[in-house]
């Protein structure tokens, strides 16, 4: 059972994520489709998955759909003056198509906008996986650079996608 809620979103509810939250990130991270999706090459453990959330300075939290989790997204606030995020996010397999991934992206969004004052994220995503930048162009996010053959996923090089969103630009 996750913590308490942080964000409403219309599908989905942002809970701040904690130790206790181990066994979704381990099933997440560890399966192979998430993996190749987001750059994770090496198994995560259970006492890494522990201490996930404090490996940096990123706001981290799991996605959920009436209490059940179903994903993980995190928020790093650039401490730079420039007022400046990046965002991620994964959702277990057994629930893409269903505008989780969306909604938990607009509710970071809005966070960062209207709580934090941010004025620009950004986000990055394979060229192979189309799914993530539909989820990024529904939210408002532009493709803003393209860095060829930047990254190595499931034996090839592959194209990395920059996205980013002004504030001005996002519509809640």
């Amino acid at each position: 059972m996750p913590g308490p809620v942080f964000i409403h979103g219309d599908r989905v509810t942002l809970h701040p994520q904690h130790a206790t939250d181990s066994d979704l990130l381990q099933r997440l991270f560890n399966e192979p489709q998430v993996r190749q999706n987001i750059g994770f090459c090496e198994p995560l453990s259970e006492p890494a998955a522990e201490d996930f959330d404090r490996r940096d300075a990123d706001t981290h939290f799991v996605v959920c759909v009436d209490d059940e989790p179903v994903g993980s997204c995190l928020l790093h606030e650039d401490r730079h003056q420039w007022g400046f995020g990046v965002l991620g996010y994964s959702i277990c397999p057994d629930h893409w198509g269903n505008g989780y991934a969306t909604d938990a992206v607009d509710c970071l969004a809005q966070h960062a906008f209207q709580e934090l004052r941010l004025n620009k994220l950004g986000a990055d995503c394979y060229a192979t996986n189309p799914a993530s930048a539909r989820v990024l162009e529904k939210v408002g996010f532009q493709q803003e650079g393209r860095r060829r053959d930047h990254a190595f996923v499931d034996g090839e090089y592959v194209d990395l996608l920059e996205y980013g969103l002004l504030a001005d630009e996002w519509t809640a």
